[in-house]
């Protein structure tokens, strides 16, 4: 119970911290990436914070046998680059970028009761489905 409770705070919190900050405004993300008209950086401000509570929660963990609400740590060990990889990165920034939204402050977004967050959620959705079958049958 207290990994749920654990977990539904921190996606709260995430989820205020988008919306102060305004990601879930996708026009806030095309002018951030507009480099060559009324650039906005932002974006870069959020990305830098987070980079911070990243750094501090991984250094946090160093020394410790578990977390506090589960069995164990777990860390991505994987450390190559490779095709689905690439691929993966590329089909997220693409759909970044023409649709102004990335997971997360699209579900925010969903709250605001428009219907362009709840297409591209939509999309997502059957996006990640697709992506399981496509795998599962290997």
């Amino acid at each position: 119970m207290g990994l749920y409770l654990a977990s539904l705070l921190a996606g709260l919190l995430m989820g205020s911290g988008l919306a102060i900050a305004q990601m879930i405004n996708p026009e806030k993300v095309i002018a951030f990436l507009d480099f060559a008209g009324n650039w906005d950086p932002s974006l870069a401000v959020v990305l830098c914070a987070a980079l911070a509570v990243s750094f501090i929660g991984y250094r946090l963990t160093i020394g410790r046998d578990q977390p506090l609400l589960a069995n164990a740590f777990h860390i991505p060990d994987r450390r190559d680059i490779d095709m689905p990889l690439v691929a993966g990165a590329a089909i997220f920034g693409i759909g970044w970028g023409l649709g102004g939204y990335c997971p997360g402050p699209a579900i925010g977004a969903i709250s605001l009761g428009l219907w362009e967050p709840l297409i591209f959620v939509a999309a997502m959705l059957v996006g990640s489905f697709l992506y399981g079958l496509l795998t599962r049958q290997r």
